[in-house]
């Protein structure tokens, strides 16, 4: 009976070994992203728990949402304003927002983001303690409630949720956009780069610089094959310079590039190295008024397109007021969607700056020697409106 029983546990524990190793990163992205994962996987049965259910319900109609009142306009509006798209796109201050950088970008086929955000570990749903699958979704929820409402991560909210629970990191986030997208993962490795910019395999020893990330390999709708790399760098002058993120970039480059909701960062002189490296390596950059300072840009190089209403910084960034981006957009042509920190309708501002082909060695001309004093800091605005299906996500700084 002895040997009978222990027999038993032997069998049990390997199979359980096999269901697990079983689980594609597909299936389980499809899972946390509250969709069903293919017949024959391990996390089919999870989908019976209430805990699921309720999670895809509630997923359904945040994604559904987000569709109709940003994403679908944002792809009409790159469809029509984005005339020759590169096959690389930079996303620096992305924190896992894969879903923006697919929204603008979608006929990239490289994607390439940057953040502090740690890349955290492939969940093993199939190892959550008994009754803790709530929590995880739970988890996984809360982490998205301010892209999925305003359209942009609170940082300080996300540091908290991206160590919490067994479910962390950003890669559990990634999971969801890309399965939310339509995409297909097809295989997931950790990766470092060395201060070179080289590529390590885990494992490997890529130096006391090096730089943590992963390569997720995934399908369009339309079976493409495409690449999503998602680094956790420090882009401030000091960590720009020690570390190889941006010597990588550049083998992929030039791009198109992505800021939004980038905490004026790259209006401080503790971030010069990124903001230039941006502007010597992106063919386009999309950006609100969060990104690059007008001024710091080579008029003779660039084509200003503005889109929106520039209304200012939020309370939050008092300062960072631009007269020259208020002057330009007296210009701007209107947009039906919201964006940024300003996310309301007909309140956010877009710059689509085209680089003139050719135009790199122009003479250095900026379009502001220096903007006047900042304004008076405006008045805080009211908390946003949480979406009736999101009612649970507070504003929070």
């Amino acid at each position: 009976m002895k040997i009978a029983a222990v027999a038993f546990t032997l069998l049990f524990a390997m199979a359980t070994a096999a269901r697990a190793a079983d689980v594609t990163p597909d299936d389980t992205a499809r899972f946390l992203a509250g969709m069903q994962p293919s017949a024959d996987s391990p996390l089919a049965p999870l989908t019976k728990d209430p805990s699921w259910q309720r999670h895809a319900k509630f997923f359904d109609g945040a994604f559904g949402q987000l569709e109709q009142r940003q994403l679908s306009k944002i792809r009409a509006w790159s469809d029509v304003n984005l005339a020759a798209p590169r096959p690389t796109m930079f996303y620096l201050f992305s924190g896992p927002d894969f879903l923006y950088a697919n929204a603008f970008y979608s006929k990239a086929n490289t994607y390439v983001l940057g953040a502090l955000e740690p890349v955290g570990a492939v969940p093993d749903l199939t190892k959550l303690p008994r009754g803790a699958t709530g929590a995880a979704l739970y988890n996984v929820e809360r982490s998205l409630g301010s892209i999925l409402s305003f359209s942009f991560f609170i940082t300080k909210q996300m540091k908290v949720d991206l160590h919490t629970n067994q479910v962390n990191g950003t890669l559990p986030i990634l999971y969801v956009f890309l399965a939310r997208s339509g995409k297909t993962i097809k295989s997931v490795e950790f990766i470092s780069l060395d201060d070179k910019g080289g590529v390590r395999a885990a494992g490997e020893n890529a130096g006391p610089n090096a730089t943590r990330g992963v390569r997720i390999n995934f399908a369009g709708s339309d079976g493409q094959a495409k690449t999503l790399y998602y680094f956790s760098t420090d882009l401030s002058n000091s960590g720009a310079r020690a570390a190889g993120f941006l010597k990588f970039c550049e083998t992929l480059g030039p791009g198109n590039s992505l800021i939004k909701s980038a905490s004026y960062l790259l209006h401080s002189g503790n971030f010069t190295v990124a903001r230039d490296w941006l502007l010597a390596n992106s063919a386009t950059i999309i950006q609100d008024d969060s990104g690059i300072p007008l001024g710091n840009y080579n008029a003779r190089q660039w084509r200003f397109f503005p889109f929106g209403r520039y209304l200012g910084p939020i309370g939050e960034f008092p300062g960072r007021y631009q007269q020259s981006y208020a002057q330009l957009f007296t210009r701007a042509q209107p947009i039906d969607f919201g964006i940024g920190y300003r996310w309301r309708t007909h309140e956010s501002n877009l710059l689509l700056s085209v680089k003139v082909p050719g135009s790199e060695t122009a003479p250095a001309e900026t379009t502001s020697s220096a903007e006047p004093p900042p304004k008076p800091r405006p008045k805080k605005p009211r908390p946003p409106e949480p979406i009736p299906s999101q009612g649970r996500f507070f504003w929070q700084r």
